[in-house]
């Protein structure tokens, strides 16, 4: 079997409320084979765009991937990646 596309492990995105920081999304995972398809569905606000947003690395601030979190597309760490990195 070949190594995922995409592979997100125990995402955490969080961002600021008045008792600190609230966990929006809360250990997501999720692993996709090339060729696979995936849909995200769920109620209004229950976190499907922010996930996407947070794989893609453009989750908008004050929002924040947590250190344990872990997303690997194509074998590499898009969490470790700089922005020109990530562009390249």
């Amino acid at each position: 079997m070949s190594a995922p596309l995409l592979s997100v492990e125990n995402l955490v995105l969080t961002f600021p409320a008045e008792t600190g920081r609230i966990a929006v999304v809360n250990h997501v995972n999720l692993t996709i084979a090339r060729g696979e398809t995936l849909a995200l569905v769920g109620e209004s606000g229950c976190g499907k765009s922010v996930t996407a947003l947070a794989i893609m690395r453009l989750l908008p601030k004050p929002g924040r991937i947590e250190a344990a979190s872990r997303i690997e597309f194509d074998g590499r760490n898009l969490t470790e990646l700089s922005v020109p990195e990530m562009r390249s």
